[in-house]
C-alpha cells in the first residue's frame, strides 16, 4: 500500500533525482514521480563478479558523487533485515552523508493488515522478530532456536517460507506445542494479500496445499487465534 510510506519518506521521494528501489517498493509510488527522475531497479543492477549488494553501494556512490539527490527506497524499515547499515557504511567510507528515514517494518504492518496484533493484553506481552532465510540446522545460523521455543510471546518470521517446515520441526523439537497456531500472510498490504492459517504441525503441508510463496510474513503464537 503506497499510503503506508512515512510523511518524511514521501517528501524526500518527491525531491529525488534518482531512486534506487527494491522489488518490494510500491509501484504506485514510483509511477507518480516526475518524468525526469531516474528510477533504478536494484534487482537489475548488473554486478558481474561483485556481490549484488556491492553493486547497489557503488550505484549509490556514483549518483551521489554526480551531485544527484538519491533516494534508496526499501520496503519496510531499512534497518530490519534491510541491509541498510551496510549502505550507510559504504557511503560513509567515501565521505558521503546520508539521512536514514525509519520505515514501518513488515514485522508489524503485515500482521496488522491481516487482523493479527503481535501483542495483546493477557495473551502476548512480547514479540520476537527472526529472519528465517537460514535453516535451523545450517552452520551459518545465528538463531538460538531452543531459546526461541521457550518464549511465550509472539514469533514473527521474515523470509521464512522456504524454511518454515524445518523451522517448525525445530521449534517442536525444543518443546513448542505442535498445535501452536500460526498464520502465513502472503503479499501483505497489497491488493493480492492473502492469509493462510495453520499450526506448527501442519504448516509444511499448508504451504504446499495453498502454494504459499514469498514474500510472506509468518506469525506464530496465540495472537493468531484472536477473533
Amino acid at each position: 500500500d503506497p499510503d503506508l510510506i512515512t510523511v518524511r519518506g514521501r517528501r524526500l521521494l518527491a525531491e529525488a533525482d534518482v531512486v534506487i528501489a527494491d522489488r518490494l517498493g510500491p509501484r504506485d509510488l514510483l509511477d507518480e514521480l516526475p518524468p525526469h527522475v531516474e528510477v533504478i531497479d536494484a534487482a537489475k543492477i548488473p554486478y558481474g563478479r561483485a556481490m549484488a549488494q556491492e553493486a547497489i553501494n557503488e550505484a549509490l556512490i556514483e549518483h551521489a558523487k554526480a551531485g544527484k539527490a538519491v533516494v534508496r527506497l526499501k520496503g519496510g524499515d531499512p534497518f530490519v533485515f534491510g541491509r541498510g547499515m551496510e549502505e550507510v557504511h559504504a557511503l560513509a567510507a567515501v565521505g558521503i552523508p546520508c539521512v536514514v528515514v525509519p520505515g514501518i517494518s513488515s514485522s508489524i504492518s503485515v500482521p496488522g493488515a491481516a487482523g493479527i496484533p503481535v501483542t495483546h493484553r493477557g495473551v502476548a506481552h512480547e514479540f520476537t522478530v527472526v529472519s528465517g532465510h537460514v535453516a535451523p540446522d545450517d552452520a551459518r545460523s545465528l538463531v538460538d532456536w531452543a531459546a526461541i521455543a521457550r518464549l511465550r510471546g509472539t514469533l514473527v518470521l521474515l523470509m521464512a517460507v522456504d524454511k518454515i517446515g524445518a523451522i517448525a520441526q525445530a521449534l517442536i523439537a525444543h518443546g513448542k506445542s505442535p498445535e501452536t497456531p500460526l498464520a502465513l500472510v502472503q503479499e501483505g498490504t497489497t491488493a493480492a494479500q492473502r492469509r493462510v492459517d495453520a499450526t506448527l504441525a501442519t504448516v509444511a503441508e499448508a504451504v504446499r496445499t495453498h502454494d504459499v510463496r514469498p514474500p510472506a510474513v509468518i506469525v506464530v503464537g496465540d495472537v493468531v487465534a484472536l477473533d
